[in-house]
């Protein structure tokens, strides 16, 4: 292990540590953009490993590789694709796919680099010329990404015929909301993963942001929401479920604040996800313990005001992530309520499959402890083939006016199409 004072760091360290952690086969790259956040964001930490023979694709593979002798005090880090939800429920997906990511995947690193908060600490093999290796490393100056035209594989008005028919189901008793996205793609599409990241992060620097790297899979993600934490004895979800513009000057900033903090149907979101969440964690956790910490929070982002939530419990003793996963999730944020109807109807209006997005990534040490983010707010890209989209969606609730509902999927992609300098063909 080798300590270096951040100090001594040239001020783009971070950006060539990327650079050169993206040049393997696998890279995990955890960014908390030095954001206050309640209860915390990630850790800054990358790693990185040339091979993953064992790594596992499955929650039932997860549990075994999990309960297996792992190196203390080495982060496990991966990710868990919303198609994990056909391991814990009789679902299926059959949609379009343009990434064809494993369902889930993790790896123990041959190198990673750790920030604390005035030393960064590196691990493994030879850290002293991973560190050398790293300060030769050129910040990346590519060319922004030349993606003119991204193409809706939901056209607008099928989007809005969606959303109406989901009014139907609610007024028929099917669910009580429901969580719709869709996707915008462009195809042939060449760029430098690692300096769009970097970008995305400028554009829309965010507490649980994150670079994946698997093979020729690339995810650049920007999210604000917590999935899952635990650090014993707690665990704690996030949900955000809210959102408006920012304003434009102070004043209007602040009424846009009060605007979504009074909005009754915002609330009414964000309270169902809270209890779908609770009856979640109450799967978990330790009798009695399921408390909601915070309710209808507000905080700012780069571009939008999201209202969260947070619900915590104690975990139980002898329950592990696996068995975490299969009470909670996919993340009720991403679905709806009640859960189950919700994601069987999410298959039959979506016209894609969501891959990584509404999934998670995180890392898991050797002691149980673990974090999860929520990927949204993200690209997904596939270096052989030149397949580039994102996904966007909002909750779909009785009183949703379909209009609306779109004008926010086009409010949360803003980043993105900025980092991308590009526009949705309708």
């Amino acid at each position: 292990m080798l300590s270096v004072p951040l100090a001594t760091l040239p001020a783009d360290f971070c950006t060539r540590a990327l650079s050169w952690g993206a040049q393997f086969a696998y890279c995990a790259y955890f960014e908390p953009n030095d954001l206050e956040y309640p209860e915390g964001p990630f850790y800054r930490m990358l790693a990185v490993a040339t091979q993953a023979d064992d790594a596992p694709t499955s929650l039932a593979e997860l549990r075994t590789w999990l309960l297996s002798q792992r190196p203390s005090g080495v982060p496990n880090c991966g990710f868990i694709t919303y198609d994990v939800k056909n391991e814990i429920e009789q679902l299926t997906s059959e949609n379009f796919d343009g990434f064809a990511w494993p369902h889930l995947h993790f790896f123990v690193p041959e190198i990673w680099l750790y920030w604390q908060p005035n030393v960064l600490q590196i691990d493994g093999a030879e850290p002293a010329e991973v560190l050398a290796q790293i300060l030769a490393t050129v910040s990346l100056t590519a060319a922004p990404p030349n993606v003119p035209t991204l193409r809706p594989r939901l056209p607008k008005a099928e989007y809005l015929h969606a959303v109406a028919a989901i009014k139907d189901d609610i007024l028929n008793g099917e669910v009580y909301e429901l969580n719709l996205c869709q996707e915008f793609y462009a195809e042939g599409i060449s760029l430098h993963p690692a300096d769009v990241f970097r970008r995305l992060n400028e554009a829309s620097p965010a507490p649980f942001a994150g670079f994946i790297r698997h093979h020729e899979h690339y995810l650049m993600c920007a999210s604000p929401e917590r999935f899952l934490s635990h650090y014993y004895p707690d665990i704690i979800s996030q949900p955000i479920k809210g959102t408006i513009r920012r304003g434009a000057t102070p004043t209007e900033d602040e009424q846009q604040r009060l605007t979504l903090l009074s909005d009754e149907k915002e609330r009414a979101e964000n309270l169902m996800i809270v209890d779908l969440v609770r009856n979640d964690l109450a799967r978990v956790a330790k009798t009695g313990t399921v408390e909601v910490y915070e309710l209808f929070g507000l905080y700012p982002f780069r571009h939008v005001w999201q209202m969260i939530s947070t619900v915590a419990a104690e975990l139980r003793e002898n329950v592990g992530l696996v068995e975490v996963l299969e009470a909670t999730f996919p993340m009720g944020s991403m679905t709806g309520a009640p859960k189950i109807r919700a994601m069987q109807l999410i298959e039959q209006y979506e016209r894609s499959r969501r891959g990584l997005y509404s999934g998670s990534i995180g890392y898991v040490w050797s002691d149980g402890e673990f974090e999860f983010n929520v990927v949204i707010r993200s690209l997904q890209y596939r270096a052989d083939t030149g397949y580039l989209s994102f996904q966007v969606g909002s909750a779909i609730t009785y009183d949703s006016d379909p209009e609306r509902e779109y004008e926010e999927c086009l409010l949360k992609a803003k980043a993105l199409l900025e980092v991308l300098g590009a526009v949705i063909s309708e």
